[in-house]
């Protein structure tokens, strides 16, 4: 049986292993370690509580220790990414564990916080920093933050990535990193698009993987309920009053679904929290730590928490609604029996869904034993009481949902409220595109052609302001992509993000 000892990895960090009762790698761990300590970079396919944050952080600590030297002003030798604040936190927290006794520095970087401390831990050089795209590219922006110095590049959880829709900002941020560099890649599934970007990213890659693509634990007992869409939550109610049901995370395929399930448990006398990417840092980090400590039998979440959050003792796993992409289901369930203990995976199924899945059973490879509770009498009076202790969503045909509604809405840039493009004004003319703004001079106002407000006008200066793309008025609203057509387009930076 191979042990950490094995591996040649540094003292210290054998030290910090041994101080947390680790004596044997897992799997991803004993292959990947040594690749990595060698300096080849590294394609792992493994799914989430396989330890693969290890299988990295410890070689990356150990050449880092090895090859001392100071880092750059605002700058890092080595840059982790990951999707989630909530994974980001827990990767530089296992850092910041091996690296105990090793005199070496972490920080995160993400969005929902304050710019100061980041910038602050940033300005005198970072040993490794763990990142959020998003916020990322604003430091960049900023000019708080350099990649010039970077001689490891990580990218955790590839796949979600892509979900969240990150593979711009990520191509964006190699473009900058240096080209020699050891990257590190990992990724529970690998579709087309997560395979060109490592094809992109990677040179002569070794590859490592434990796991067949899209397989659940075997240690799960799952089960699925066909259920109609207005009974799932009595139904959800009445599953989690069983005494067998000590933590649970519920999913939801929306933000505000998250929150509804959340108010109507909370009024049937469940201790249930949400958590999702419109919440802030604070309420997020008050509702893990509240779950964490046994005081909420029930988080909600989205499929941002399917691979950010690292609970202990989660006893059961519930897919309120299905996910849109069949991968998700693996990492959903995934929360529940880790570290060698069992688990309990239940899902309902309304109609509308069957088509979800079909493309899950197929992903997977298996058929999930079903139960039917439609047309229970019982279930169809507490849905009655439901709808009054917390109203339903108005209803979407996840085949057609926008898959944008798990994207932390940080990510998403914003108009300004009081429409119009950029206009400009001179000497009594109004802003062109409906902008709005003001100079020296006589004052005169028009109307801008994209249905804004006109720009006004003193003395011929400039005026400039916001809008919105052409043939719509005045007004706000997210920014849910680039500007399509004969529309000039303008160049933001990306927000912070989660």
């Amino acid at each position: 049986m191979t042990q950490f000892t094995d591996l040649g990895l540094a003292k210290p960090i054998l030290k910090a292993l041994a101080d947390k009762g680790y004596t044997q790698p897992t799997p991803i761990q004993a292959q990947a370690i040594p690749i990595v300590m060698q300096g080849r970079d590294l394609l792992g396919i493994a799914q989430t509580g396989t330890g693969k944050t290890a299988a990295f952080a410890l070689p990356i600590l150990h050449r880092l220790a090895e090859d001392r030297r100071a880092a750059p002003r605002r700058g890092f030798r080595c840059l982790v990414l990951s999707p989630t604040r909530e994974l980001a936190t827990q990767i530089a927290d296992n850092f910041k564990a091996y690296a105990a006794h090793l005199g070496l520095s972490v920080a995160t970087i993400f969005g929902g916080v304050k710019y100061g401390p980041q910038m602050r831990a940033l300005a005198a050089g970072v040993d490794v920093v763990v990142a959020t795209p998003g916020r990322l590219m604003d430091h960049l922006g900023e000019k708080s933050a350099t990649l010039g110095g970077v001689e490891i590049f990580v990218l955790d959880e590839a796949d979600q990535m892509l979900d969240l829709g990150f593979v711009v900002p990520i191509r964006k941020i190699a473009s900058q990193l240096p080209k020699d560099r050891q990257n590190l890649f990992f990724s529970a599934t690998m579709p087309g698009e997560i395979g060109k970007l490592a094809g992109e990213l990677l040179k002569n890659p070794a590859s490592v993987s434990i796991t067949p693509q899209a397989t659940t634990v075997e240690r799960i007992e799952q089960s699925l309920i066909y259920i109609e869409a207005q009974r799932k939550r009595p139904l959800l109610a009445e599953l989690l009053a069983d005494r067998s049901v000590e933590r649970s995370i519920v999913f939801t395929r929306t933000k505000r679904g998250a929150d509804r399930v959340a108010k109507y448990l909370t009024a049937a006398g469940i201790e249930a929290a949400s958590i999702h990417g419109d919440k802030t840092q604070g309420q997020r980090e008050r509702a893990l730590a509240a779950f964490k400590a046994g005081e909420v039998k029930a988080l909600v979440a989205t499929d941002i928490a399917a691979r950010g959050i690292d609970v202990n003792d989660i006893s059961h796993v519930f897919n309120y609604e299905l996910p849109n992409v069949p991968e998700a289901y693996v990492h959903r369930i995934g929360r529940t029996a880790r570290k060698g203990k069992d688990g309990v995976a239940i899902s309902f199924c309304s109609d509308d869904e069957r088509s979800l899945l079909k493309d899950i059973e197929k992903a997977t490879r298996q058929k999930i034993p079903t139960f039917d509770r439609r047309n229970d009498k019982a279930l169809a009076a507490a849905a009655a009481v439901a709808d009054k202790l917390a109203p339903a969503e108005k209803y979407v045909d996840p085949r057609k949902a926008d898959p944008r509604n798990n994207v932390p809405s940080e990510l998403r840039r914003k108009r300004n409220r009081n429409g119009g493009g950029q206009g400009q004004g001179r000497g009594g003319q109004g802003g062109g595109q409906g902008g709005q703004g003001a100079g020296e001079g006589r004052q005169a106002q028009g109307q801008g052609r994209n249905g804004g407000r006109g720009g006004h006008g003193k003395g011929g200066a400039q005026a400039q302001g916001q809008g919105q793309r052409q043939g719509k008025p005045g007004g706000g609203g997210d920014f849910r992509g680039p500007k399509r057509g004969g529309v000039q387009q303008v160049e933001t930076r990306w927000n912070p993000i989660d």
